[in-house]
């Protein structure tokens, strides 16, 4: 091989351990790669910035504003009350979960229909009596799964089939084509987890549980009316930095003061409620004028307008990862008081301030009603819900914005226009017919996935001009021994293995050039690798970190890494053999 095909690759092998291991995001690994590459003259200008002129990557962006107008109108709030119900067995709630969200997921990115899903199906569980356990990870596994059924299923389809018809026009693809393996793939998938998931997960506490009992992690105290502290500050009280705990809030004549500044002035018979250890307690006692509360409900079982209560997902981006809560300064940059947090179904033990944050711990934050929709698109947190919260209203627009769906899948579907224009007509009238806010679009738009799927393809173009792609497509076909159907089964398996560890857009833009070069040298049609490669992307059932879903449902079912690999292993098993059986079938070599 040439310097630059040796440089090509070192660098791409750099790329995969950095992106699964460290705490710097896949889009600025591989941006810090392309820009290496282009510095040292492995590839120009025109193919690092290739990636932001691609048509896969074009029609991701657009679909994510057509998503976006779907979650702003309600319209899959809309799906969820018509479909839950109150089924009498835990196999019958199953069914209506995993059915619906299989069929939304082909349409729409699975990201924002798990995370509308999970608060509902939380509040569902209990109503159902099934534990929420038990829903969460198949509802993850459902929508990877559907969304393999069409091209608009997951951005992964789209990008490979930009790249496909940038290579060759004349084997563009329409948008239900890979449904003949997909479809049989998600029926196989779901029968699978209706079938054996209830006796293949076991038996765990969810965040819920864990955040269920409020007098577990607080202690609620009053300012004694004829105490010392009547009109003092918060901060001259001395209670703005105890060891133990944190005051998180303040009610006073039937109304609260959440996320207490170190500026507010106590008043007689305020009643102080602290979030930490009961170990806490013994410090609380020893500052005069404060007095033990009078016996009733913990004030953060009542309602009041002016705070929420909510759960927050810990993202792998966050910045406060591995940071204590209180030398982080989370509640000064959130606006939100940390009241406990849960890891692994359990609610974490000691001194709040003390806690390390990790990725997929749940929070329970108290915070001021603002909080949700500002953070809600947050790249720090998976996922946002309040407690206990109603689902938002149905807007009137929601059956608007699933016609204009409706009316851009016709378009592709049909052959009228391209993917990628029907998919700008349909964001286009979202935004013109009020579905959805300029602002709305925005925040909807998943910069970190668009700029890893930009960047991607400047280290394809590397390994291709380089000759490295070529060089590794010859040691391909000789494991192969030169056989179509032993290099379709190996293209599965590495994309497959790539996708556990870092994204599947990486994994799958990476290996592109390298699959298009080994079908060329072998003489076969590149077809079934190409649509293996979509298929080995989307597999990713066996564990948290492989794919997004999966990581917003880890904390709140109170999963272990294990029980992915209990429910997950045979179920990529299954996925593997339906594609490796019919994919040769449908695109023969």
């Amino acid at each position: 091989m040439s310097l630059d095909a040796w440089l090509s690759l070192t660098v791409v092998i750099a790329v995969f351990p950095l992106m699964a291991f460290s705490r710097v995001g896949p889009d600025i690994v591989l941006l810090g790669a392309v820009i290496l590459l282009l510095t040292l003259g492995v590839i120009d200008p025109d193919q690092a910035l290739a990636g932001f002129s691609n048509t896969g990557l074009f029609t991701v962006a657009f679909m994510y504003v057509l998503v976006a107008s779907i979650r702003e109108t309600g319209g899959i709030d809309l799906i969820i009350r018509h479909v839950l119900g109150h089924p009498r067995s835990e196999r019958r709630a199953l069914v209506r979960l995993l059915l619906p969200v299989a069929s939304l997921s082909g349409f729409l990115n699975n990201t924002p229909v798990v995370a509308t899903f999970i608060p509902a199906v939380l509040s569902w569980s209990r109503r159902v009596f099934v534990p929420a356990h038990r829903l969460l990870m198949p509802l993850s596994f459902a929508s990877i799964l559907g969304g393999t059924i069409t091209l608009f299923g997951t951005s992964t389809n789209l990008v490979v089939h930009g790249l496909l018809i940038e290579r060759d026009p004349s084997l563009a693809m329409g948008l239900f084509d890979i449904a003949w393996v997909g479809v049989p793939v998600a029926v196989v998938g779901v029968a699978y987890l209706l079938l054996l998931g209830p006796r293949l997960l076991p038996a765990r506490r969810g965040a819920d549980t864990a955040f269920e009992n409020p007098r577990e992690f607080t202690i609620e105290m009053e300012v004694d009316p004829g105490g010392p502290l009547v009109d003092r500050t918060v901060e001259e009280a001395g209670l703005r930095h105890l060891q133990q705990l944190f005051l998180v809030e303040i009610e006073r004549e039937g109304n609260v003061v959440s996320v207490v500044g170190p500026g507010e002035r106590l008043k007689g018979g305020d009643r102080l409620v602290f979030a930490g250890t009961s170990e806490g307690a013994v410090e609380l006692q020893q500052i005069r004028g404060l007095v033990p509360t009078r016996q009733g409900a913990s004030s953060l079982e009542k309602d009041f307008k002016e705070r929420r209560l909510v759960e927050a997902v810990v993202s792998d981006q966050c910045q406060f990862i591995g940071q204590r809560i209180r030398d982080g300064h989370f509640r000064t940059f959130y606006g939100a008081a940390v009241l406990a947090v849960c890891r692994g179904g359990e609610r974490v033990a000691g001194s709040l301030g003390q806690i390390r944050l990790q990725p997929a711990d749940v929070l329970l934050l108290e915070a001021r009603p603002p909080f949700i929709e500002r953070h809600r698109q947050s790249r720090d947190f998976l996922l946002i819900s309040q407690v206990n919260g109603s689902a938002r209203p149905v807007h009137e627009k929601a059956w608007l914005a699933w016609g204009i769906l409706a009316g851009v899948v016709l378009l592709a579907t049909l052959g009228v226009m391209s993917m990628m224009n029907a998919a700008m007509l349909g964001a286009a009238l979202s935004l013109a017919s009020g579905c959805c806010s300029v602002r709305a679009a925005k925040q909807g738009l998943d910069t970190q996935v668009l700029l890893t799927i930009a960047a991607s393809f400047g280290l394809g173009a590397a390994l291709e001009s380089s000759g490295a792609a070529a060089s590794l497509a010859d040691l391909a076909l000789g494991l192969a021994g030169g056989n179509p159907l032993f290099l379709l089964i190996g293209t599965y398996l590495l994309v497959a293995l790539l996708t556990e560890l870092v994204t599947n857009n990486a994994a799958a833009v990476i290996t592109f050039p390298v699959v298009m070069a080994s079908a060329e040298n072998l003489g076969v049609s590149p077809m079934p690798y190409v649509v293996v490669v979509m298929f080995a992307a989307s597999a990713s059932f066996l564990t948290p970190i492989g794919y997004q879903t999966n990581l917003m449902v880890y904390g709140p079912g109170g999963y272990r890494f294990a029980d992915f690999l209990r429910l997950g292993g045979l179920l990529n098993l299954l996925t593997a053999v339906v594609v490796l059986f019919l994919v040769p079938l449908i695109w023969p070599f």
